[in-house]
């Protein structure tokens, strides 16, 4: 039995182990031993029966360990991820029961599929790709490294996401529309044909509003929070 640890400790961050706690015993092959997290208070005022272990940067990564990824800002999470892999680490995948999967869906390392998640057939997720409550990807669909979605989010049919995207709840991309690396999709926003990376949009249609012209860290559309 692996020890498994959750990279944040914040609202995300309970209930990615509240979601693995569903996940039926016969089916796990770790048990969850506490958070990795830099800030020592993130649990204060909460009701948690599991620790704060320190923080990722200074862990000695075992064969034993394994980790999942809770941090909503896609640039956060894959530092986080990339700088554990160059370590050795491992990354457990969390498909909730409730999560329905097709047929020839690949799902990559460290994914997280929440309650109610759908993924139709021959979608394609790359490494550490965050699904939130209640949101669906389409036919053919593609989605790069560190893509997060919020909750009741819709990628239909033959949509390409690139690397880190951000889309906040509600927001929607319609059949074959293509979002650049790192852009940002806001909350209820409909895309309709393309985002151009590293850039912010919102509303229906779908309007660029800021470009920050790289991956920028920053998150103006509570990707922290999800």
């Amino acid at each position: 039995m692996k020890r498994l640890m959750i990279v944040g400790a914040g609202p995300f961050g309970r209930e990615v182990l509240a979601w693995l706690k569903d996940v039926p015993a016969a089916q796990r092959t770790w048990e969850v031993a506490g958070f990795l997290d830099p800030d020592s208070a993130a649990l204060d005022g909460y009701p948690c029966d599991l620790p704060i272990l320190g923080e990722e940067s200074s862990l000695c990564v075992s064969d034993h360990d394994l980790f999942i990824c809770s941090l909503g800002d896609p640039v956060k999470k894959l530092g986080a991820c990339r700088a554990l892999k160059s370590r050795g680490a491992a990354f457990a995948t969390l498909i909730h029961p409730t999560a329905t999967v097709g047929p020839f869906c690949t799902i990559g390392e460290g994914c997280i599929l929440c309650p109610g998640t759908i993924l139709t057939t021959n979608v394609t997720l790359g490494s550490f790709v965050t699904l939130n409550l209640h949101s669906t990807v389409g036919h053919d669909a593609i989605l790069g490294e560190g893509t997060t979605l919020s909750c009741h989010c819709d990628v239909t049919g033959r949509a390409r996401l690139g690397e880190g995207v951000f889309m906040g709840s509600h927001a929607s991309v319609l059949p074959g529309a293509v979002v650049g690396d790192y852009a940002r999709v806001g909350a209820g926003s409909v895309v309709l044909r393309k985002v151009r990376p590293h850039t912010t949009v919102m509303g229906v249609p779908a309007q660029e509003i800021f470009a920050s012209g790289r991956a920028d860290s920053r998150s103006t559309l509570g990707a922290d929070v999800l």
